[in-house]
């Protein structure tokens, strides 16, 4: 396998389109439409808030009755506390899809992204779902991924090309998301293609469930779950190439883990307002589900993460969110920290470190936060962004 590229390949069996229709006030690309070839499997992780958007309702509905052949998304517009009516317009949107795409109703998911709060404006979808059908490429990635954005600043999309026994097959996914950001599924959304042929739906459900554990799951930006998050994987079988035996399916989950992954650190590498990227690794865990909660203990923190925006290295705060994360019977005397290659902290005691060096690791583009627990054998490592003034300001004016 190679290195993921940081852009989109074309998927066999994989066709896409944008358009522009009026839902952003912006006036940029707003919906987008996504066809797969007949005879993909699809598997889909949603989110888990209680306030689960309109779109995300149907689309769960439609997964249960039909195997998904397009994808339709739109930004502007999250239809997202919109009670029965957006459920409605959710519903009304994927006939007139269907209809453009020449497939059942329940063969569309529908997905959006944006303003909570705000009818879904479906006559001008609908207009924008006309252009799309008309202009269906296999190249349309790029086009669907700016199409899909909302505050971020660029599209996101990935790629890796990996050899199979029979031949090579690729993995392409593209990614919106730069704030509220805190995965918790399985506004960001994802979506991921394979042309590999995988013998079951199960598979694929069991291969992107892998995938968002190790990727989505591992990144927040501001500890906010959205109500719309989703995350798709399709496997065309378009290639004629089989993912058969366990060395061809451990490399096809490597490379969809891959693609995953870059997507979800470009996503907080482009977070709202953000100035560093920050990787939290806990290692000496009895558990992963321990070194993740202590991870995101120290992630979550607005005290290291404004610390980080201002280049400052207050090991202090590290450690009080360490102390206060959940973990039963911790033992402050085996704790270590280093920021970078310097040591912080080494069983529990301060150590004497040069300022200037670690005023300078903790200021440049990237962060790395090592914490050591010294109670066992498990590690996580999560990543996430500086708390900035911009971040405030975005958020601040969103609706405005």
């Amino acid at each position: 396998m190679t290195d993921v590229e940081m852009a989109a390949a074309p998927v066999a069996g994989v066709e896409l389109a944008a358009a522009t229709a009026g839902i952003k006030a912006s006036g940029r690309p707003d919906v987008a439409l996504v066809r797969f070839v007949e005879g993909s499997r699809t598997a889909a992780v949603f989110t888990r808030n209680a306030f689960r958007a309109a779109p995300v309702h149907v689309a769960q509905r439609h997964m249960a009755a039909a195997a998904p052949r397009v994808l339709l998304i739109n930004s502007g517009c999250a239809n997202a506390g919109t009670g029965t009516a957006g459920d409605s317009d959710a519903v009304v949107s994927c006939g007139h899809a269907a209809s453009a795409c020449g497939v059942t109703a329940e063969a569309v998911l529908p997905f959006s992204t944006g303003v909570i709060g705000q009818p879904l404006p479906v006559d001008r979808l609908c207009h924008g779902i006309d252009e799309c059908a008309g202009a269906f490429s296999s190249a349309g990635w790029d086009a669907a991924a700016d199409a899909i954005r909302t505050t971020d600043t660029l599209s996101k999309t990935a790629s890796v090309r990996v050899t199979l026994a029979g031949g090579a097959v690729t993995v392409t996914g593209m990614a919106k998301g730069s704030g509220m950001i805190r995965p918790d599924m399985a506004t960001m959304l994802a979506f991921v293609a394979t042309d590999a042929a995988v013998d079951s739906d199960e598979r694929v459900d069991s291969m992107l469930r892998t995938a968002v554990d190790e990727s989505f799951h591992c990144i927040t930006v501001d500890g906010d779950t959205s109500t719309n998050d989703a995350v798709t994987l399709t496997a065309t079988g378009a290639s004629g190439i089989a993912a058969e035996g366990g060395e061809d399916l451990r490399a096809l989950q490597k490379a969809v883990t891959s693609v995953c992954g870059a997507l979800a650190r470009a996503i907080v590498r482009d977070a709202e307002g953000v100035t560093r990227l920050i990787e939290v690794a806990v290692t000496g865990a009895e558990t992963r589900s321990e070194a993740r909660a202590v991870a995101f203990t120290v992630a979550h923190s607005p005290l290291v993460k404004t610390a980080a925006f201002g280049g400052d290295p207050n090991w202090g705060r590290i450690l009080a969110a360490v102390g206060r994360a959940p973990v039963d019977d911790l033992d402050v005397h085996r704790v270590d920290v280093t920021l970078g290659d310097i040591a912080l902290v080494a069983s529990g005691e301060p150590v004497r470190f040069d300022e200037t060096a670690a005023a300078a690791a903790m200021s440049g583009d990237e962060i790395r936060i090592g914490i050591g627990l010294g109670r066992g054998m498990a590690a996580e490592t999560v990543w996430t962004s500086d708390l900035s003034c911009d971040y405030v300001r975005i958020n601040a004016d969103y609706r405005t």
